[in-house]
């Protein structure tokens, strides 16, 4: 079984053209949820999962 690859949050906004604080933000206020959040309070996501929350979000606020 392969491990699990997750993202920085950097990472993940630019695999998703989208800014890094936005991502954040939106972690911080609960709209998304990363996989972990490190001790030192870093987001890790998975790249499918995330694109499954934001699809979700956009479809709560169209």
């Amino acid at each position: 079984m392969a491990a699990e690859r997750l993202l920085s949050t950097k990472q993940a906004a630019d695999a998703l053209g989208l800014a890094e604080r936005s991502l954040s933000r939106w972690a911080r206020e609960g709209r998304l949820t990363p996989r972990i959040e490190t001790p030192g309070g870093q987001f890790r996501w998975d790249l499918e999962d995330l694109r499954t929350q934001l699809r979700a979000l956009r479809r709560k606020t169209d």
